[in-house]
């Protein structure tokens, strides 16, 4: 999701998530060990070498189980926290007005 151009459902809290990740990341440093980050944070962190849309699917797939709107990703492999706000809400919308796209292409 493009902070600049689409809104940030939860904005304060997800702001609030990553500055409390950056904070970590400056005291433990970067590409330690995950669980570090996870007690630190008590959250399901990841040190993978960047985030994929494997890892976007597996936060879409689990917030629509659990019923969240919002997930947070945060990377902590690099020195600069990578980090990607996802939102179930959007993403639906997004598919919804993609499908209904197609089938009006498909019948024109």
């Amino acid at each position: 999701m493009d902070t600049n151009e689409e809104k940030l459902l939860l904005r304060d809290e997800v702001f609030q998530i990553v500055g409390c990740a950056i904070e970590v990341l400056n005291t433990l440093g970067n590409g330690t060990v995950e669980k570090l980050y996870e007690n630190a944070l008590v959250v399901d962190t990841e040190v993978i070498d960047r985030i994929t849309d494997h890892e976007r699917g597996l936060m879409l797939n689990y917030l629509r189980i659990t019923n969240l709107r919002v997930g947070v990703i945060l990377n902590f492999k690099h020195r600069k926290l990578e980090w990607s706000e996802l939102s179930y809400e959007f993403v639906s919308i997004r598919v919804h007005s993609w499908l209904r796209l197609c089938l009006k292409s498909r019948h024109a």
